[in-house]
């Protein structure tokens, strides 16, 4: 640390150095909780879409059927498709499709930025404007829950 005459404290430059190399270090470790945060809650989305689209598409399915089959089965077939109402009903509340695919977009922004630290990092020096890139790069990972995904075609 030098302290100049007017009495501002700046900086050596290895102690810069050490001290943005600790921010991407920073940055990296909580880019690879973030990705793998992410990745678990993708798993669970998709196991919650699978939980009640399957349940929902059977049961419209075998009250179809029952429906058709016999007046005697009606109740029960109307009780089916109740029920199937009900698990698409809360699938479509959930909207388990969406959130798994923005956490899929999340896990693949904080790759991203782990990488990029762990680029900055294999450096013999690092700078300012690597931490910049991370900073902004981050703010895209974070983005990612609550981003559409790109749309196909010329922007």
């Amino acid at each position: 640390m030098v302290i100049p005459a007017n009495g501002i404290t700046r900086l050596g430059p290895d102690e810069f150095a050490h001290r943005l190399r600790a921010e991407i270090e920073r940055l990296r470790d909580e880019a690879t909780r973030q990705r793998q945060l992410a990745h678990r809650r993708a798993e669970f989305w998709t196991r919650t879409d699978i939980a009640l689209g399957f349940p929902a598409a059977l049961l419209a399915g075998t009250a179809g059927a029952a429906g058709l089959a016999s007046a005697d089965v009606r109740v029960p077939a109307a009780l089916a498709a109740l029920a199937s109402a009900g698990f698409a009903a809360g699938a479509g509340f959930l909207r388990s499709e969406t959130r798994r695919r923005a956490n899929k977009r999340a896990r693949h922004a904080w790759a991203s930025v782990e990488a990029r630290a762990m680029v900055a990092l294999n450096q013999e020096h690092v700078t300012h404007e690597d931490l910049g890139d991370l900073l902004e790069c981050r703010q895209a990972a974070l983005g990612a829950y609550d981003g559409e995904e790109p749309q196909p075609g010329p922007s």
